[in-house]
């Protein structure tokens, strides 16, 4: 039987609230980012970014949230509207995405960024820690119900089903471009050196 990859190079996108939970939600993330990892899913990790700007480690939180006490509100409006941009810019590069919802944490940037998805048609992995019957109303309207799960083991063993199984439905969701075909042939220190020869065309 075909052993299947379908995940190899998809970009997974981490959704959930940073702000006012405790540890800026990081636990969540790191805990799920080598399980995708060992699938060839690249992580869009918002706690993490792969950009120098709109950073959102505990002290940029901390210092934002001194601005706004402080009343230096142009300066933290300023701040948050450029991760804003990042963040929603990460959503349009995600094949999927996966968001942690807590009903017992505000959370505000999570729905913006989910509904951004939703309109993408993007499959949306929800985990609720509070089970799946706990999940906000709102949402049982939007995503697929086959793609909310109580725990994060049943949202694991999807994703490997989707990678590794015979067929999948695709929900009207799934998408799966073969990456290995359109990786670059060359790497990146081949990229960074390369000089072309602009007396010719090719």
């Amino acid at each position: 039987m075909e052993k299947h990859s379908r995940l190899w190079g998809m970009r997974c996108y981490l959704v959930g609230a940073m702000d006012r939970v405790p540890d800026h939600g990081v636990t969540w993330r790191r805990a799920m980012t080598p399980f995708l990892a060992n699938l060839g899913v690249v992580v869009l990790d918002p706690s993490d970014k792969p950009i120098s700007i709109g950073l959102e480690g505990t002290e940029h939180h901390d210092r934002r949230r001194e601005l706004i006490k402080a009343g230096h509100y142009d300066a933290a409006a300023k701040e948050i509207h450029l991760l804003r941009v990042i963040d929603l810019r990460m959503v349009d590069m995600s094949d999927f995405i996966i968001v942690n919802i807590d009903t017992e944490a505000h959370a505000c940037g999570t729905y913006e960024e989910t509904s951004w998805a939703n309109r993408l048609k993007n499959p949306i992995l929800i985990h609720c820690e509070q089970g799946k019957s706990g999940l906000p109303g709102w949402l049982w309207g939007m995503i697929p119900h086959q793609h909310v799960f109580g725990t994060w083991i049943e949202l694991k063993k999807y994703l490997y089903h989707v990678h590794t199984a015979p067929e999948v439905d695709p929900m009207k969701r799934w998408m799966f471009f073969d990456y290995k075909r359109m990786m670059p042939k060359v790497s990146i220190e081949e990229a960074a050196t390369y000089v072309p020869d602009f007396s010719t065309h090719g």
